[in-house]
């Protein structure tokens, strides 16, 4: 397989507090690559130097084998790198479909006809088409996380973060997750899935990578990482 992204080195410091040390790892092209780590491990600081809304301290971010490490984060969202957040952010005051007209025009650039198209094509997918008149402020809590996926999906990315979708969600939600999760995979399109649901990392991913205090404990096939005695201790707390 063709790696996609490639992080060499990655480290991050806060004044005298370290939350990346050393990061290195591939994804490969079509692949869901899970993260898992307990409060403070570093993975949203991780997300943050991926997309270019945090600046690392040394190392090196590429994206098929083109260095990306000093772009600021609208160039990376055009060369194919698209990010979700924890707490859904869209602009509450728009529609679904205009908060889609974004991302699709200033993220993926598209103009025009294809705008549309592919937002029609981007709200069936996410299942919110008939939303899409429906102000994003108003949207309940598993629509609201769906509309902040479709938001990114509208992105065209190669390369898509996703930031623990299935956080407050009851257990037929979290399936529904993982089944758009591997819809967007059949498309052509990477994921890296910070998730703490350990079935749902189990299930839907094809590595695990684990992380506490800023560095790598594990990278793996995610039943060999869960199995994994410093993992268990650290994360699992066993």
């Amino acid at each position: 397989m063709v790696s996609l992204l490639e992080v060499r080195g990655l480290s991050k410091s806060f004044g005298a507090v370290s939350v990346a040390h050393q990061v290195s790892f591939n994804v490969q092209e079509g692949e869901i690559l899970g993260v898992i780590g307990p409060n403070g491990a570093g993975k949203t600081t991780l997300f943050g130097m991926l997309s270019g809304h945090i600046a690392p301290s040394e190392g090196s971010i590429f994206l098929r084998d083109e260095d990306i490490t000093l772009l600021p984060p609208h160039e990376r969202a055009r060369k194919g790198i698209a990010r979700t957040y924890q707490i859904p952010r869209p602009f509450g005051q728009m529609t679904v479909f205009d908060n889609l007209r974004v991302s699709a025009t200033f993220g993926a650039g598209l103009k025009d006809s294809a705008v549309a198209e592919w937002i029609e094509r981007t709200l069936a997918i996410t299942g919110l088409t008939r939303y899409a008149d429906t102000l994003a402020g108003r949207l309940p809590l598993l629509v609201r996380k769906r509309h902040e996926l479709a938001r990114a999906l509208a992105m065209k990315p190669r390369l898509l973060l996703i930031d623990e979708v299935a956080a407050g969600l009851t257990e037929q939600e979290i399936n529904e997750f993982i089944e758009l999760v591997r819809q967007i995979r059949a498309m052509g399109i990477t994921v890296v899935w910070i998730e703490h649901v350990i079935r749902t990392m189990r299930t839907a991913t094809d590595r695990l990578m684990a992380l506490a205090g800023g560095v790598i404990l594990a990278l793996d096939k995610p039943d060999l990482v869960l199995e994994m005695p410093e993992v268990k201790r650290v994360y699992l707390g066993n």
